[in-house]
């Protein structure tokens, strides 16, 4: 499936920018997360980059047929009513592996979110490793990594810096796209 949606990118214009991945582990955002096409991008960019990466899902999308593929292209399943369950279950699950990039869209939904959840940041910062930002942006036909920075205990900095790049990616339904608010920030 990572091929066909590869190849498929590339016959239609895109290009994937930015580097590989440094370290063995990082949480990389996914970002603007408006349709379902996102997630064969995700495919197509982990075979660009011959990577293999693993992403959190819905547990509904885990279930039947469909969750023996899922879990073949790298998911881990989300219980979406226990926030503070999935962190613990995360970190238990990649402190156990030698190489663990994990894929989050921390709007948490293909619709217009109010503000990003606070989960990558929990996760990045309670393993120690960085955040990387992964994006789409349908309008300029790119796709692939941006800049890497680790959190450090306060994830303001590394917001502002995300405001900046994340600034002229759009997605693809640029009108699904929310703020980039991280949660903590729309309360304080």
């Amino acid at each position: 499936m990572s091929w066909i949606a590869h190849r498929y990118l590339l016959l239609r214009g895109w290009r994937f920018l930015g580097e590989r991945p440094a370290g063995p582990k990082a949480i990389v955002v996914a970002a603007p997360h408006t349709s379902n096409w996102d997630f064969l991008v995700f495919l197509a960019v982990a075979r660009h980059f011959k990577i293999n990466i693993g992403f959190l899902g819905k547990a509904s999308l885990f279930k039947g047929p469909l969750g023996v593929l899922m879990r073949r292209w790298g998911g881990v399943p989300v219980d979406r009513s226990r926030a503070n369950a999935l962190v613990a279950s995360v970190e238990d699950h990649y402190r156990a592996e030698d190489e663990a990039l994990l894929v989050i869209t921390p709007e948490g939904t293909r619709g217009k979110a109010k503000v990003w959840k606070s989960g990558f940041w929990r996760i990045a910062d309670a393993l120690d490793v960085p955040v990387v930002m992964g994006f789409v942006d349908r309008a300029s036909k790119t796709t692939g990594f941006g800049p890497t920075r680790k959190i450090d205990g306060d994830p303001h900095a590394w917001m502002d810096a995300a405001r900046e790049f994340y600034a002229d990616k759009h997605g693809f339904k640029p009108s699904r796209r929310g703020p980039v608010i991280l949660e903590s920030e729309s309360t304080a």
